[in-house]
C-alpha cells in the first residue's frame, strides 16, 4: 500500500515533487529603521569623534611638524578669537541701538574693543580683496607666511611674533620723536609770551636730555594754552609735523593734509574719551594684558616693563588727559616721548 501511494505522488520524469527554496529575505535591525533616534545625541556622538580625531591629527602634527603645529594651533585660535570678538561687537552695537547712546557714552572694555575691531577691520580689508579672484587664496596664503607682521591682524601672531613685532613697531615710532622734538622747540621760539616760551624750552629739554626724565604732569598742564592756537594748535601745525603726529598714532601718513588733520583730531579725542571712560572703570580694575596695550597705544613700549610701571605711567597719563580741553589734546605728545633705555617707573621707555 505504501509502495502503491508513493508510486501515484511520483510524476513521469521518476523523480518526486521538490518544494521550491522560498527565497531568504533580509531583514534590518529594528534599531536602524527606528524613527524614535535622538538628533541631539547623534549630532554629540559625531562631535564627539571629530574632537577625538582632531585631537589626534593635532597630536601627530606637534610630534612630526611641532613649526608647523605652532602657525597650525596660533591661526585656529586666531579664528576662534576673531568669530567670538565679532559676535561681542554685534552684541554692543545692537545695544548701542536700543539704548541710542554714541560711541564715547559707552563703558572702557566695549570702547576700546570697538576701537579695536575697527582697526584690525581696515587692516584685514585689502588681504579679503586679494583673495577674491580664482586660487588668489594660494597667493595670499604664501603672502601672509612670508610677510605675517603686515598683513596679518594681531589675532594670528604667535606670541613671538606679538613681541618683536611689537618692539619694530615702537622702533618706527622712535624714529620720529627727535625730529617733532626739535621742530617743537624751534616753534616755541615765536612764542610771545616769555613765561610760556621758557617753560615750553625747559619741558623740550627735558625731555631730550640724556636722563629721559618724564614730565611733570603740572608742568605740561602749565603750557596747555598753546596748543590751542598759534603756534602749536592743529590747525596752524606744518605738513610734516602733522605727518610725523600721524606716524607716532599708526595712522598712515599718505593722506592729503586736510584729512590728516581730521583723522589726528579724531584720533586724539578718541583716545581722550577712552582716558575718561578708564578714569570712571578705575586703573587698578583692569588685567595686566589691557594695561599693557593701553600704555602701548599711548606712546609707552611697554613689553619690558612690569605691570605696576605701566599701571603707574598710565595714572599719570590719564590724569593728564582727563585735565584737557578740547583742542589741547595735542599737549599729550610731549607725554608720549619714550625712549628704551629707561627702568624708573616714573620715566618713559
Amino acid at each position: 500500500m505504501r509502495l502503491l501511494f508513493s508510486l501515484a505522488r511520483t510524476p513521469p520524469g521518476g523523480r518526486g515533487l521538490q518544494r521550491e527554496p522560498t527565497p531568504s529575505v533580509h531583514r534590518h535591525p529594528a534599531c536602524c529603521l527606528s524613527t524614535k533616534t535622538n538628533p541631539k545625541a547623534l549630532l554629540a556622538a559625531v562631535i564627539s569623534q571629530f574632537k577625538y580625531a582632531n585631537g589626534k591629527y593635532e597630536s601627530f602634527l606637534e610630534r612630526t611638524f611641532p613649526r608647523f603645529y605652532l602657525l597650525y594651533s596660533t591661526f585656529l585660535k586666531g579664528f576662534r578669537t576673531l568669530f567670538s570678538e565679532a559676535k561681542e561687537i554685534r552684541r554692543i552695537k545692537l545695544n548701542m541701538s536700543l539704548q541710542k547712546i554714541d560711541f564715547h557714552q559707552l563703558p572702557y572694555r566695549e570702547m576700546e574693543r570697538l576701537r579695536q575691531f575697527r582697526r584690525d577691520l581696515i587692516k584685514a580689508i585689502p588681504i579679503g580683496l586679494l583673495s577674491l579672484p580664482p586660487f588668489a587664496n594660494y597667493f595670499v596664503f604664501l603672502l601672509m607666511y612670508l610677510f605675517p607682521r603686515q598683513l596679518l591682524i594681531r589675532h594670528f601672531w604667535t606670541p613671538k611674533q606679538q613681541s618683536e613685532f611689537l618692539n619694530i613697531y615702537h622702533g618706527m615710532r622712535r624714529e620720529v620723536y627727535p625730529e617733532l622734538i626739535d621742530g617743537l622747540e624751534q616753534v616755541t621760539r615765536f612764542v610771545a609770551d616769555q613765561q610760556l616760551r621758557s617753560q615750553m624750552q625747559e619741558l623740550c629739554t627735558q625731555v631730550q636730555g640724556l636722563c629721559f626724565s618724564h614730565p611733570e604732569v603740572e608742568k605740561l598742564v602749565a603750557v596747555r594754552s598753546l596748543f590751542t592756537g598759534h603756534p602749536l594748535g592743529l590747525q596752524r601745525l606744518r605738513v610734516w609735523q602733522v605727518k610725523a603726529l600721524s606716524r607716532i598714532l599708526f595712522l598712515t601718513p599718505h593722506l592729503p593734509i586736510f584729512f590728516l588733520r581730521y583723522r589726528l583730531r579724531s584720533h586724539m579725542l578718541e583716545l581722550q574719551h577712552l582716558d575718561r571712560a578708564m578714569l570712571k572703570l578705575g586703573v587698578s580694575e583692569l588685567t595686566e594684558e589691557e594695561v599693557k596695550m593701553a600704555c602701548y597705544v599711548r606712546g609707552l613700549n611697554s613689553t619690558h616693563l612690569s605691570p605696576s610701571e605701566c599701571q603707574k605711567w598710565l595714572k599719570q597719563w590719564v590724569k593728564l588727559s582727563c585735565e584737557l580741553k578740547a583742542g589741547e589734546e595735542l599737549a599729550s605728545a610731549l607725554a608720549s616721548k619714550n625712549e628704551i633705555d629707561i627702568s624708573p617707573p616714573l620715566c618713559l621707555s
